[in-house]
């Protein structure tokens, strides 16, 4: 008989050893671990993760795993859910883009909890990493959740349950009843990216981590999961994804030169994905433009999963939250176009309720492309085009944004990235340590040294 799609996961999960993974992946993930730990700081006191970090701080653990900046040792279930609000609140974490759109990366706390709390060395964390990458995205590559009304993070449940499932070494079978626990319970409403956005944006692909660690904590144990997970008759492919026939993982010698961190993106600016482009254009008109008072329209020509998740609901022309305006297409153009810039300066109480800011954004329309939409996801394009006061006309038009796996950020780039998010949390010099130690993770023998590296001053 066939394998079922769990069955196939967990032995993919148990196969793949550090020998099969090629410089370029294993390169790949200290990059993103950088990433993650840069993102993690920016947000520290961002009042989303101050509540999840409260919540878990409750918790205590003797052999835990440390709650990001500071020296508490909570469950790893619960590290994994506060330290996964730090790397995803900013909107800065990396991104993959196929049928479902998603952020690979906020796999990394999850990965990094288990591996705390179980001793497990640089090399396995790295295997673990690049795991929780593959299926994820391999799952994105096969189904839309988004267009069944599902949150692209429930993939995320099957793929940290992989992961932890790895770090823990648990063989094959009991991955599987990880994979069965994981999913039976972890499918979230995509209501939390609909409309005028709340703090669980942020947090909901954390609260699948946290549920993926607790179901390979269970099975460590011998609890059994429901099983066909996928295929069953009341499974995930019936009642969520839809056929997931598509889904393939490749063995070893296959995955060489194809694993999937390779076609994922780095953010440049802390924004939804698909407004990358559409900022990096506006940067370029706005160097075009003497006064920028005396712009009259800004039109935004982009692809179709853009309009519908960015640049559609009334809302987005509207933002009251840093959730709702960093997922706003006209909000982002508009506020590069005045700012120059887009940092976290950008979604200040004070700069959503700029009146100046908010008539611009009134002036800017969105409208979908017919060869924007049919080059997604391969290219991520917008067009943006000003027109002027005195008649004359500008337009812009960015395909693959800075960051962008055709158009990657050099390692001086991520670097300069992290030492901008970090260093004020850490102070530069121990910022400097905490990325030597990182550039080095495939020599670690536990993660003891790096935790004190990265613990907030004051």
């Amino acid at each position: 008989m066939k394998k079922t799609l769990a069955e196939q996961m967990a032995e993919f999960a148990v196969g793949l050893k550090f020998e099969d993974l090629p410089a370029p992946v294993i390169h790949e993930v200290k990059r993103r671990v950088i990433d993650s730990a840069g993102c993690a700081l920016g947000a520290w006191a961002e009042e989303p993760c101050l509540i999840a970090r409260r919540v878990a701080s409750n918790f205590s653990a003797a052999r835990g795993a440390t709650l990001l900046g500071t020296g508490h040792r909570a469950p790893p279930d619960w590290a994994a859910f506060a330290n996964g609000c730090l790397v995803r609140y900013l909107d800065y974490n990396d991104t993959y883009l196929s049928k479902e759109p998603a952020h690979p990366s906020d796999n990394i706390p999850a990965a990094l909890a288990v591996a705390e709390a179980n001793g497990a060395d640089g090399r396995e964390l790295i295997v673990a990493i690049a795991l929780a990458y593959e299926i994820q995205c391999r799952l994105c590559d096969a189904a839309s959740l988004r267009a069944r009304g599902w949150d692209h993070v429930t993939y995320g449940a099957f793929s940290t349950a992989l992961a932890a499932a790895r770090l823990m070494r648990l063989d094959s079978a009991r991955t599987r009843h990880a994979v069965g626990i994981a999913g039976v319970a972890s499918v979230a409403l995509r209501q939390s990216r609909v409309g005028e956005l709340s703090h669980w944006k942020g947090s909901a692909f954390a609260n699948a981590a946290r549920h993926g660690v607790f179901a390979a904590l269970l099975a460590r144990e011998g609890m059994t999961g429901p099983a066909p997970i996928f295929e069953g008759e009341k499974g995930f492919e019936k009642l969520v994804s839809g056929p997931l026939d598509d889904f393939e993982l490749p063995t070893a010698h296959e995955a060489h030169d194809n694993f999937m961190i390779l076609r994922t993106s780095i953010k440049f600016w802390p924004a939804e994905y698909h407004s990358q482009s559409a900022i990096e254009a506006a940067l370029k008109l706005r160097a075009q433009i003497k006064d920028v008072a005396e712009i009259e329209s800004v039109l935004i020509e982009s692809h179709g999963a853009a309009v519908d998740i960015i640049g559609s609901e009334p809302e987005k022309w509207h933002p009251t939250t840093r959730e709702t305006a960093d997922h706003s297409l006209p909000y982002l153009v508009a506020v590069t176009l005045l700012d120059g810039e887009v940092t976290p300066r950008q979604f200040t109480p004070e700069r959503l309720a700029d009146p100046a800011l908010g008539r611009l954004v009134q002036q800017v329309k969105v409208e979908r492309h017919g060869e924007l939409s049919a080059r997604y996801p391969e290219a991520v394009g917008n067009i943006v085009t000003v027109k002027l006061r005195n008649g004359r006309v500008l337009s812009e038009r960015v395909d693959y944004p800075h960051g962008h796996a055709r158009n990657p950020l050099t390692d001086a780039e991520v670097e300069a990235k992290f030492h901008s998010l970090a260093d004020c949390r850490l102070g530069a010099g121990r910022a400097e340590a905490a990325l030597r130690w990182s550039w080095r993770l495939e020599e670690a023998r536990d993660l003891d040294a790096l935790m004190p590296l990265l613990q907030v001053q004051g």
